[in-house]
């Protein structure tokens, strides 16, 4: 009796020290996400502010500088040192995912460090600059409900100011070295900053703030900090915006290249292959995904030849493109509130259909505004995720440069896209999953959250819209649109395609105007590789959908489907599968 009941405590103990030790794993890995999350909030202090992390509201860091570059190879070495000491066999499936993240994450990171992408610190489509003056808008991420948000502020000012400065030293370093923006790219990026330059600086985009001071704030804290701003933009940013145009006109624009794609640039094709992997998140060749989008492109020209069939157009293709970019019954518009008016009746419009689709929903609100003036003529249509606790909405930004213009045939597919159910439901729903880490809160991969929004597109019949033909062309439209840019970015950054080879590439296939289509050439030949994550991620989710209907029969659940693409965030594709796999493996055993 003795020796039983001394083996039951051996067995007792064994099992306590193995549950000890699981739950120290545990723990260990709890402290390096939270450790994980901290870290990249320092690093990247504005994307901070935009999730609404308040602590960082006063910083700004300078991005291009080897300073900051070795801090940041410093903290992806750091944890991929730590990951390795967690016993991944003691982790839930959600932590083994959050592991991985953090792997892929520090390994992508590393190898972006190895390339000279910091002698272009700047250009017109997105970074710094940008960001900064939506926050200066007070229309934005950057809050000013308080005095101390207005003195963060005031704060970031003064480091934008160095920031600037800090950019013509390594503009300066590029130009050296043959590493210069395009000269296309340069006069689009040189009127952004002309546009900062205000004869009263009331009329200053960063006096924004001081025009809408909280009703609670006496009129010294109105006075002391309108002056504080005034002096700040007429004697801080002002004259390094003169000093940073003059820069560019007499010394960078001279200096910038004639060539549309980083392959021409020394280690330029290095440098594309590994945005190719981090937009992606796939191993995918450029040349791969060059034959890829051409295949794309000839499979939807198919389905658009359809459309132009039923309206009774006998032209061509080509022809009918023009016609649908030209036609007056397409641009009914007067004023730039009509076209925000006809968004929110497209959101009416779904709400009805959306719960047969998706039983996991938001709660974050939702509002369409129209992009700022200052950036309004660069830029695309864009989702800005709102706030983790519902205070800031999330807003879906139209650009509307021209009323007389603009063409609202794929307007229907674009609110879907942006807005509901593409990114507003991923995005939000994953900042408000109080089961996932911070870090995964706020994350984000390209693949994944643009071929979700991307697939959405295709749910437009299920949510009452595409009625008129010309609104699924539009559908068709921007889905080609997407198939166009993985033969485009590829084509100029690993095949020496020209920026016009790309423009007439575009203009021959799809229906886009043509300021539009050179608008979107320009961003790809600033982004490299970005716009290839749209329809690499569809593709993959549109075939993990066929998989599961195919595999798992009547039991498939269309809800339960997008549930899952859903409640888990976004991740690299590899683990999205992965997770689709396991569930259509389960679910079929049911």
């Amino acid at each position: 009796m003795k020796n039983i009941y001394h083996f039951s405590m051996m067995i007792f103990l064994s099992l306590l020290f193995i549950n000890c030790k699981s739950e120290k794993k545990t723990q260990d890995f709890t402290a390096i996400t939270d450790s994980y999350f901290d870290g990249k909030n320092e690093l990247n202090p504005l994307d901070a502010t935009l999730n609404g992390q308040s602590e960082y509201n006063d910083q700004l860091v300078f991005e291009m500088t080897e300073t900051y570059r070795n801090k940041r190879r410093a903290f992806f070495e750091k944890f991929a040192t730590e990951i390795k000491t967690i016993d991944t066999t003691q982790l839930s499936i959600e932590e083994k995912n959050s592991y991985d993240i953090i792997k892929w994450e520090t390994e992508i990171g590393l190898s972006l460090l190895e390339q000279k992408a910091n002698l272009i610190p700047i250009q017109q489509f997105d970074g710094t600059h940008l960001t900064i003056g939506q926050f200066a808008s007070a229309e934005s991420a950057q809050p000013f409900k308080t005095e101390k948000d207005y003195k963060n502020f005031l704060k970031r000012i003064d480091l934008y100011s160095v920031w600037l400065d800090s950019t013509m030293v390594y503009m300066k370093k590029g130009m050296q070295e043959k590493v210069v923006l395009p000269k296309a790219l340069t006069v689009k990026l040189i009127p952004q900053f002309e546009e900062l330059i205000t004869p009263k600086v009331e009329d200053n985009l960063f006096y924004s703030s001081c025009k809408k001071f909280p009703s609670n704030f006496t009129e010294e804290q109105k006075s002391t900090l309108s002056k504080q701003y005034a002096t700040a933009i007429s004697e801080k940013l002002v004259p390094k915006f003169q000093k940073f145009i003059t820069f560019m006109k007499t010394e960078y624009l001279p200096a910038s290249r004639e060539t549309s794609g980083i392959g021409s640039l020394k280690g330029g094709n290095e440098l594309y292959k590994v945005y190719v992997k981090q937009w992606t998140t796939t191993d995918k060749t450029p040349n791969e995904i060059h034959e890829l989008g051409l295949k794309e492109v000839a499979r939807i020209r198919t389905e658009m030849e359809k459309v132009k069939a039923q309206v009774g157009f006998k032209g061509t293709i080509k022809e009918f493109f023009d016609h649908v970019r030209n036609r007056k019954e397409l641009m009914p518009f007067k004023k730039p509130e009509e076209v925000i008016a006809n968004f929110e009746k497209i959101n009416e419009t779904i709400k009805p259909n959306v719960d047969k689709l998706f039983s996991l929903q938001p709660k974050t609100p939702f509002r369409v505004k129209r992009t700022e003036a200052f950036r309004e003529k660069t830029a695309s249509a864009e989702y800005v995720n709102g706030s983790a606790d519902g205070t800031r909405p999330g807003t879906f930004y139209v650009p509307i440069p021209d009323i007389t213009t603009y063409n609202y045939y794929g307007d229907e597919d674009l609110f879907l896209h942006e807005a509901i159910p593409g990114h507003h439901f991923q995005i939000s729903l994953q900042q408000e999953n109080a089961a996932l880490p911070d870090f995964r809160k706020y994350n984000w991969f390209g693949a994944y959250g643009e071929g979700w929004a991307l697939y959405t597109e295709s749910l437009g019949k299920e949510l009452g819209l595409y009625t008129d033909p010309y609104q699924y062309f539009g559908m068709l439209g921007n889905e080609i649109h997407r198939a166009i840019r993985l033969v485009v970015d590829t084509g100029m950054h690993s095949k020496g395609w020209t920026r016009e080879q790309a423009i007439q590439y575009s203009l021959d296939n799809e229906a886009e105007s043509e300021a539009s289509i050179i608008a979107e050439i320009e961003r790809y030949m600033a982004w490299p590789g970005q716009a290839l994550s749209y329809k690499i991620g569809q593709l993959k989710i549109l075939e993990l959908r066929q998989k599961a209907q195919d595999k798992m029969g009547a039991k498939f659940d269309i809800k339960v489907f997008h549930q899952k693409v859903l409640e888990s965030g976004v991740m690299p594709l590899a683990l999205l599968e992965k997770k689709i796999n396991n569930w259509i493996a389960t679910g079929k055993k049911k």
